[in-house]
């Protein structure tokens, strides 16, 4: 079966941390493009970052500097570090791959909300 399983997401105080992880099918993970994406309430899905079969990154403004993507090609796992988390970076965190693309197939996400 294919899919994506998000993980990793929760409450965390401005300035700290988080790394959410999502799992997928071998048979998309190896050879496409991965991405995260977030929703926030009452707006549309954005792009956050997206990193290529062979490991190369790129980020939304909004969030370079401060979050890294990464992925292990030996867990068919991406990774999404988080760094000096932000309010306005609380949101649901999905991640899909181009193998998807125009399909509207996504996985449950991962709630990730920044408050004191």
């Amino acid at each position: 079966q294919v899919q994506l399983v998000e993980s990793g997401g929760g409450l965390v105080q401005p300035g700290g941390s988080l790394r959410l992880s999502c799992a997928a099918s071998r048979s998309i993970f190896i050879t496409y493009t991965m991405a995260w994406y977030r929703q926030a309430p009452g707006k549309q899905r954005e792009l956050v970052a997206t990193i290529t079969s062979g490991g190369s990154p790129r980020y939304a403004d909004s969030v370079k500097g401060r979050f890294t993507i990464s992925r292990d090609n030996a867990k068919n796992t991406v990774y999404l570090q988080m760094n000096s988390l932000k309010p306005e970076d609380t949101a649901v965190y999905y991640c899909n791959s181009e193998f998807f693309l125009g399909t509207g197939h996504w996985g449950q996400g991962t709630q990730v909300t920044v408050s004191s």
